[in-house]
């Protein structure tokens, strides 16, 4: 076989027409047929495209349309989140408010009456989960407490909370405010 212009030269003897393919059946007209079926289904491909084209457009603005209700939804949960705190002190402003209204003649009745408003205060608030911390006489812990400063006694016991200068509070588990205090450097121990 020699090679001339890049083409290969194919020698008639070399043929084996047993495992040639059939010659066509169509016509001339059949070349019609077939360019029409092929242009049914190419529409039918065009309309399934479109179809899922249309879908995904529908899925995109659904999924937009819940993320949006969705920010909408927390972003008025935040705004109202503090209602119930605000309903459980309402009844402790309205003391202070009748207790700023009456006049006070007897300054142990007005300090009855206030110890009376700090007890209520404080039931309110530990309804919503305040607790707390307790500090003086306990060993002093850096994740509850703040210290504030160190002093040499020999009356506590070395690293000890000696005295509370602020309350510290939980929120149920969470830490809201560690509690300010002094403790006790004792050179004994």
């Amino acid at each position: 076989m020699a090679r001339g212009n890049g083409k290969s030269e194919v020698n008639p003897a070399e043929l084996d027409p047993e495992h040639e393919l059939p010659a066509s059946d169509e016509n001339p007209e059949g070349t019609a047929s077939s360019a029409s079926a092929q242009s049914g289904e190419l529409e039918k491909l065009k309309a399934e495209r479109d179809s899922l084209i249309d879908r995904l457009a529908r899925l995109q603005a659904e999924f937009e349309n819940a993320r949006k209700r969705t920010a909408r939804e927390q972003q008025e949960f935040r705004e109202y989140a503090v209602a119930d705190a605000l309903k459980a002190l309402l009844p402790t402003l309205d003391s202070f408010e009748r207790a700023l209204q009456t006049s006070a003649s007897d300054k142990s009745e007005f300090r009855s009456g206030v110890d009376l408003i700090y007890k209520q205060l404080q039931d309110a608030l530990v309804k919503l989960g305040l607790r707390p911390i307790p500090s003086t006489g306990e060993p002093f812990d850096p994740h509850l407490h703040q210290a504030i400063e160190m002093v040499d006694t020999r009356e506590a016991e070395d690293h000890h909370v000696l005295e509370e200068l602020q309350r510290g509070y939980k929120l149920k588990e969470r830490l809201l405010r560690p509690s300010m205090v002094r403790v006790a450097r004792n050179p004994k121990h």
